[in-house]
């Protein structure tokens, strides 16, 4: 039986996942699904997918790289992880941490390297659904968007973050996102705040 201070914490827990802007998108993911986080972080919204989404498979692609040039330097990546290389690879270690227990029982698989590496080694249809929240820079979401769209199931969901005009990004990923519906078998589900979600929709 959980103790008082567990049980508190446990109700704290899903009264915040509850009201992250994330959540109407985590309630829209297929449980027991096969699915990839691009751009991991720290590990919050990866844990917030773990209680959600239950998936069978979790894999989280981030190659936790310090990015030295200027254009970076109001990136979590880059001018705001002060501690350079150093700290983007104590951020690894604390996930591996984090998510132990789940990558021993095989729930969650953890692949450090640039997103586009990682999924190419993943066979065509593989997912159910993938979000992205990696590099925002046009040329990189267009990258993610379109390998995602080969890796994803048909009728699966291409999800992801910081769908807006703002941003250090300079509207990258709305760019490549408005592009990407206009030009592939895709349709929008919902795009809601920054979040958007596309349905898969190609067939072979």
């Amino acid at each position: 039986m959980l103790s008082l201070w567990d049980r508190f914490r446990k109700y704290f827990r899903m009264a915040f996942d509850r009201c992250s802007h994330r959540y109407f998108l985590l309630k829209r993911l297929p449980r027991d699904s096969i699915g990839a986080e691009i751009g991991v972080h720290k590990g919050g919204f990866s844990a917030q997918i773990l209680r959600t989404v239950s998936p069978k498979e979790l894999h989280l692609v981030d190659p936790w790289k310090y990015e030295e040039s200027d254009l970076y330097k109001k990136a979590l990546y880059g001018g705001k992880a002060r501690g350079g290389q150093s700290e983007m690879d104590a951020r690894c270690n604390a996930v591996c941490a984090r998510f132990d227990s789940n990558v021993r029982a095989g729930q969650v698989v953890i692949h450090r390297g640039d997103s586009s590496s990682v999924l190419s080694g993943f066979p065509n249809d593989y997912f159910d659904w993938i979000y992205i929240d990696g590099n925002h820079l046009y040329e990189y979401v267009k990258q993610d968007l379109e390998m995602s769209f080969h890796k994803v199931k048909p009728g699966g969901l291409i999800t992801g973050d910081d769908y807006a005009y703002a941003g250090w990004w300079q509207g990258g990923v709305k760019r490549a996102v408005d592009e990407f519906i206009e030009e592939r078998s895709v349709k929008v589900v919902r795009i809601k705040g920054n979040q958007f979600i596309i349905k898969n929709q190609k067939s072979w």
